[in-house]
C-alpha cells in the first residue's frame, strides 16, 4: 500500500506552514534572533523568486532547510559578521540557566557538528535523510554526529 504524498505548499502556505521551522533551524545557527529572521525572511524571498516546483510537501521543507543552512554559511562568510562584536547573547533569553548551558555548547560546536545536531534531534531527520540535505554520505553524517555528541558530552560533563 503506498502513503499518499501531502502536495507542496503555495508560498503563503509555506510561510504558514514551515515559517517557525526555518526561522528554528536559523537561529540554531547564527545564535542571533534578528539575523535569524532575516534569514528566514531571505529563504521564503529565494522561493517566491525561484518558484520551484516540489513533489511533496517533505521534499519543499527539505528544500526550504537545505536554502536555511546555505543561507546561515553565507552570513558567516559576510565581512560584516566577521568584523562586528556581538552583544552578550543572555540579555533576554526565556530559558533555564540549564537550558542555557546547552545551548551555549551547542552553539559552541562548529558548524559541521552543529548543524547535523539540529537536524538531528530538534527536526527529527534520519542520518540518510540529512546525507541528502547536506549532500553528504550517510557516513559522513554518522560521524559528524558522533564528534558532535562527544564534543557535548566533554563540555556538559562538569555541568550535570
Amino acid at each position: 500500500m503506498e502513503t499518499a504524498q501531502m502536495p507542496a505548499f503555495t508560498p503563503e502556505e509555506a510561510v504558514e506552514q514551515f515559517g517557525d521551522t526555518v526561522f528554528r533551524a536559523a537561529f540554531g545557527l547564527v545564535k542571533n534572533p534578528q539575523d535569524a529572521e532575516d534569514i528566514a525572511q531571505e529563504v521564503f524571498l529565494n522561493l517566491v523568486r525561484h518558484a520551484p516546483r516540489f513533489d511533496s510537501a517533505e521534499h519543499q521543507k527539505a528544500w526550504l532547510l537545505r536554502c536555511t543552512i546555505n543561507r546561515c554559511k553565507s552570513h558567516f562568510r559576510s565581512a560584516w559578521v566577521r568584523r562586528s562584536a556581538p552583544l552578550d547573547e543572555h540579555l533576554s533569553t526565556p530559558f533555564t540557566p540549564a537550558e542555557n548551558t546547552v545551548l551555549d555548547a551547542v552553539a559552541a560546536l562548529p558548524m559541521k557538528y552543529r548543524q547535523v545536531i539540529y537536524l538531528h534531534y530538534i527536526e527529527g531527520y534520519s542520518t540518510a535523510e540529512i546525507a541528502a540535505l547536506l549532500d553528504s554520505k550517510q557516513n559522513t553524517v554518522l560521524s559528524q554526529l558522533s564528534r558532535g555528541r562527544a564534543l557535548l558530552k566533554d563540555t556538559l560533563k562538569g555541568d550535570f
